[in-house]
């Protein structure tokens, strides 16, 4: 009850308690009045909610509000189309905007309305009969409407359907009054596009604002007849299905339980990116998808930059090779691709290979002056001529150069000699033992993982662009269902020439049967360059897990995040995040079978345990 009224009221009582010598109990209502004007004082100076939340101003013009900075305006429905689907309301509700949305019910009593539809159908029928006496064509408008007022007459009898005056506003906010001029086109576009014909507030824009806060108050009353199935296709309750009927489990629909089923080849490409903070679980559900993928028959090949995979690999009989300086497994950056059953010229293919090798050769120098880059040239398609490899060349019965085959060459030649300074490094240097051996790495296996942990980090995007080189040589020449799964890709993007292949690579790999995983943690390095953003872009799948405030922004500007899927992204757990498939998304929640997180888990102290059973095992077994 509000103080003033109190304690006028006690006043009063003060002045009749003198009439009447009550002086005891005219002590108590003085002490009582004082209190309570002592509170009054106290609550005048507390904060309270509605103070928080409080705009520090508001302003009402004649067809939008001014909230402190922020400008609302609130759209109506008027009228809708004969049928409209369920879930209607999805491409407003997805609108990448801050907007409030607003639903009222008005029960209307089935009599009345019933005895409204009979008066309709009789002049309906008469309507169609004098027509019909006349002579006159059938009219199909009036014979649908007199259809659809049977049915629905049927079912309000039969308690099947209810009647309502059914209200729907949109309240939408901008931080200008050009973007709400332009978000209100976009809205009304979009129930434009269902047909479903809108206003704007005009001189009730205060009426509009408050018929949308969550006060359940309509002072706008713009209600349109409809009956309960129409209704109910417009509740916003929808949630995203990403099930189909084939493909690998990903995970659980966190908005509905539901599975999510994805086959990624049946998208326009089947790429995929994965961005998470270190520790979120990107490595464990990318396992999770080759161990998976395996079993629907598809080769996976991996580049594994932490030796995050050979527990998985021991476990399902794959081949791990080891790349390294020490290491016997090489890699020969000269290997040219051996294309059965294409038309493709052998001189194109010697050319891509110069320009793939000159990006390696960039890597390796740091860059080349235009000069160092036109003898390189010349050196490359010479040390290829040096082993008959020319465009006359059968490729099927070849022998590929070797990086001191292009050493021998450029020493003879004019010009070379810090080219061949810096290249002896590679030959009879410290790195000689990455690029200077035939390939001997066996490829015939479903499952083949690359290690690179124990290169030193100069070496690492040399020697994960030569694999990727030497992978793209393996798809081009015999066409099968693979996936080639990048982690750590940011090193790629810290040098042009490796982003610009690795780019090329995701755009071409489609009409090669092949799927490219990109997996990053970090995030702005690699958003950053252009070649990356062109990434995601020609990336089908996308799966964000765990974000940090760093990289937040950048990642809900890229991805047109709502703010609640932002915070979802700061706040979500391990194995949890937003799975992109296409068009649609949903959060998700990665989960593994037990069999299944004993043989990918990344979790050092659940390996040591898994390794500690395995001696314990093999002791036993004697």
């Amino acid at each position: 009850m509000p103080f003033k009224p109190i304690i006028n009221q006690n006043k009063s009582r003060v002045m009749n308690l003198q009439s009447g010598d009550k002086l005891k109990e005219k002590k108590n209502v003085e002490e009582e009045l004082i209190t309570l004007e002592e509170e009054r004082l106290y609550r005048e100076g507390t904060v309270q909610i509605k103070d928080l939340i409080a705009p520090s101003a508001f302003k009402v013009e004649s067809n939008f509000v001014q909230l402190g900075e922020t400008f609302l305006r609130t759209i109506y429905v008027i009228t809708y189309p004969r049928y409209i689907s369920v879930g209607w309301s999805a491409p407003l509700l997805n609108f990448n905007s801050t907007m409030d949305v607003s639903m009222f019910f008005y029960p209307v009593n089935s009599a009345v309305i019933l005895k409204q539809l009979k008066n309709k159908v009789g002049a309906l029928q008469a309507q169609l009969s004098g027509d019909a006496e006349k002579g006159a064509p059938r009219d199909p408008l009036r014979e649908t409407a007199l259809r659809d007022i049977e049915q629905l007459r049927d079912d309000l009898t039969q308690g099947v359907e209810h009647f309502f005056q059914f209200a729907f506003y949109v309240t939408i906010y901008a931080k200008n009054i050009e973007d709400l001029n332009k978000m209100t086109d976009d809205v009304e576009n979009i129930f434009g596009s269902k047909l479903i014909y809108t206003k704007h507030v005009l001189f009730q824009a205060e009426q509009g604002f408050n018929s949308t806060l969550p006060m359940a108050i309509d002072e706008l009353m713009v209600a349109f007849n409809m009956n309960s199935s129409p209704i109910a296709a417009s509740f916003p309750f929808i949630s995203s299905e990403l099930t189909s009927d084939n493909g690998i489990l990903y995970g659980i629909n966190r908005h509905n339980n539901s599975l999510i089923l994805f086959d990624r080849f049946s998208l326009q490409n089947a790429n995929m990116v994965v961005f998470a903070t270190a520790g979120s679980g990107k490595s464990y559900t990318v396992k999770l998808e080759v161990l998976r993928s395996l079993m629907l028959g598809t080769e996976i090949i991996v580049i594994d930059p932490e030796m995050e995979y050979l527990h998985l690999a021991e476990a399902v009989g794959g081949t791990y090779v080891n790349i390294s300086l020490a290491s016997e497994s090489k890699v020969n950056p000269f290997d040219l691709p051996r294309p059965v059953g294409q038309q493709i010229s052998t001189e194109d293919i010697i050319r891509s290979a110069v320009i793939t090798l000159k990006g390696l050769i960039r890597i390796m120098f740091k860059e080349l002056t235009p000069q160092e880059d036109s003898i390189m040239d010349r050196a490359l398609l010479e040390t290829y001529a040096k082993k008959d490899i020319t465009p006359d060349s059968d490729l099927s019965n070849i022998d590929p150069p070797i990086m001191q085959d292009l050493l021998d060459v450029l020493e003879g030649m004019e010009g070379a000699e810090e080219l061949v300074m810096k290249l002896r490094k590679y030959t009879d240097g410290t790195f000689s033992g990455l690029f200077n051996s035939p390939t001997n790495v066996n490829m015939n296996n479903n499952l083949v993982i690359f290690s690179v942990r124990d290169l030193e980090d100069e070496l690492r995007p040399m020697a994960i662009y030569t694999l990727i080189n030497y992978v793209w040589n393996i798809v081009r020449s015999v066409r099968k269902k693979r996936l080639l799964i990048i982690d750590e890709a940011w090193w790629l993007m810290t040098h042009e020439d490796s982003a610009r292949f690795i780019y090329a690579l995701v755009k071409r790999c489609r009409k090669y049967y092949l799927g490219v995983t990109t997996i990053t943690q970090d995030v702005n390095d690699f958003l950053r360059s252009q070649y990356g953003q062109a990434i995601v872009t020609n990336s089908a799948l996308q799966l964000l897990m765990k974000q940090s405030p760093a990289s937040i922004e950048m990642i809900q500007k890229t991805f047109m995040l709502t703010e609640g899927e932002k915070y979802l992204l700061l706040e979500s757990t391990i194995g949890e995040g937003i799975f992109f498939a296409g068009n649609k998304h949903a959060a998700i929640k990665v989960v593994a079978s037990y069999t299944e997180d004993q043989l990918i888990t990344t979790d050092p102290k659940q390996l040591m345990e898994i390794e500690k059973a395995k001696e314990e095992f093999e002791k036993e077994m004697g």
